[in-house]
């Protein structure tokens, strides 16, 4: 293995010149010049600032709601690339669900000897309130998260999968309408697949997934542990957006196995749930009993087949970066298929022989707890100190199944917007896949962004912002137009719409101390 990874692949430079998906923008930039587009970040952060785009960070001082970091260049794929990213997509997130369904079921993953028994059985991801239960629709990875990163013109691989309660969606979406308003003029020289769909995707998704029980409209509800969850903003936004009730454990209550809303004409029956909190805190009747997020026979209910749960309770085991060095075996396994998208070769520090390789290449590795997220409880070794290094190497040896490790991959780079400068940095992709009855998704997905020079960690919490992802239309398709004019901007493809009509003038955002528009 190199000393260093090898340099990184530049989206929009290659061979001396400028990328096609890349071509109009670049001139769109020049034209425009960096102490315009500095402008342009500073209505951006007053915009964010009034609509109340936040996230919380708790462990840091201070006030915990910040905005999150977000850049006005925008990261760009071609059609032909987001193809072949869906179809791989799909066909990861269609295994995944396989392997849920089985290891809750007859196991014939484990009976085969395709993946470790223990390493399923003993996880503390797997459920055994699941075993011999089958979600309504045979769906448990309803709303699913896939970080994707690029090494090459042609070189995609997933980085890890997120199935539980996958975030980052409303960022996705407030990114684009962010966009849409600052540079309108730039919507019209290209062609770009709308994103604004996604909540009533979302809706239709969480519909198809009423139990049979359900007489009528299916009654959605989105359950939030409560505004002091780091991504309350975006259970709000998602509820608002479908047009459906945003509730807290305290709001329902269930009576003959049957979840209620509590409304003020009284008791509504409740079809589907999509639940932002974690399992362990779902149901104090079957999980821990000091929970007071949830709601006490949840699981009952469930069970019983009378409501629907996105993601299904369990979900996580798919998710666990110990497993996930066996997803492309089961897409082998059960799909009968060769994976479209690879994953990034992974150790395992509770083999002996990973260990020991783990062990003396910690300088060039980058070392995350198997259950981790955030960018919490990670080495990335070739930045790392030699006392960091030391560190981790004990905490290997004393809990090495805690760990996996891996190669440390050169991220892409897109242009960034940097101290007024225009400059590279490295980034990932998380598109949002949605299985019901059928597996849909909204072109793109959101772009991470690591802001600091050199650095590989891009999640919003350890110093990473986000971007909008455009996708393009290449050659342009029928019925599809982007126009501007007085009213606003508007952008229809295959019959849908999206309209933004101009917001009045922001304040000067130099002058703007931003805490008004919260």
């Amino acid at each position: 293995m190199a000393d260093r990874p090898a340099p990184a692949f530049d989206e929009m430079h290659a061979d001396g010149g400028i990328r096609p998906p890349y071509l109009e923008i670049a001139r769109f930039l020049e034209a425009g010049g960096q102490a315009a587009l500095e402008q342009k970040r500073r209505e951006a952060e007053v915009l964010f600032r009034r609509i109340g785009v936040t996230f919380a960070v708790y462990t840091e001082g201070g006030d915990p709601e910040r905005l999150i970091p977000f850049d006005v260049i925008p990261r760009i794929l071609s059609r032909m690339e987001w193809e072949r990213l869906s179809q791989g997509l799909e066909q990861r997130v269609r295994a995944l669900n396989a392997f849920l369904a089985d290891v809750y079921g007859p196991q014939e993953i484990i009976k085969a000897g395709r993946i470790p028994a223990d390493l399923v059985l003993r996880n503390e991801g797997y459920l055994p309130q699941m075993v011999g239960f089958t979600p309504p629709g045979g769906v448990y990875t309803v709303i699913s998260g896939i970080d994707l990163v690029r090494t090459g013109p042609d070189q995609f691989y997933v980085l890890e999968d997120n199935c539980r309660t996958p975030s980052g969606v409303s960022y996705m979406l407030e990114n684009r309408e962010a966009m849409l308003r600052l540079f309108p003029e730039a919507f019209t020289r290209h062609r770009i697949a709308p994103v604004s769909h996604y909540p009533e995707e979302l809706l239709e998704t969480l519909k198809s997934i009423a139990p049979s029980s359900c007489q009528g409209e299916p009654c959605v509800v989105v359950l939030t542990p409560g505004p002091y969850n780091s991504a309350y903003y975006e259970h709000s936004f998602l509820a608002d957006e479908m047009g459906v009730e945003l509730v807290e454990g305290a709001d329902l209550f269930v009576r003959d196995k049957v979840v209620y809303m509590r409304t003020t004409a009284g008791p509504r029956r409740v079809d589907v749930i999509y639940r932002r909190i974690d399992d362990e805190y779902l149901d104090p009747e079957a999980f821990r009993p000091d929970s007071a997020l949830g709601v006490a026979g949840l699981m009952e209910a469930y069970r019983a087949g009378n409501v629907a749960l996105a993601n299904a309770p369990g979900a996580g085991i798919a998710d666990d970066k110990a497993v996930y060095p066996f997803v492309p075996e089961m897409v082998r396994f059960y799909l009968k298929e060769e994976p479209i998208l690879q994953n990034v070769p992974t150790f395992m520090c509770e083999r002996e022989a990973d260990r020991e390789h783990v062990l003396a290449n910690l300088d060039k590795l980058v070392v995350k707890l198997a259950r981790g997220s955030g960018g919490y409880g990670m080495l990335v070794g070739p930045h790392a100190t030699e006392e960091q290094r030391a560190e981790f190497a004990d905490r290997i040896r004393a809990r090495p199944g805690d760990y996996i490790a891996q190669p440390t991959l050169a991220l892409s780079t897109v242009p960034t917007l940097c101290e007024g400068k225009v400059a590279s940095r490295h980034v990932d992709l998380r598109p949002f896949i949605l299985f019901g009855r059928s597996i849909r998704m909204v072109p793109g997905g959101l772009t991470r962004v690591a802001l600091r020079e050199g650095s590989l960690v891009v999640n919003s919490s350890q110093g990473g912002g986000t971007k909008d992802t455009w996708v393009l239309d290449d050659p342009p398709k029928p019925g599809q137009a982007q126009s501007a004019g007085p009213r606003g901007l508007a952008q229809t493809m295959d019959g849908m719409t999206q309209s933004m009509p101009p917001l009045p003038p922001l304040p000067d955002a130099a002058n703007d101390p931003g805490r008004g528009f919260r």
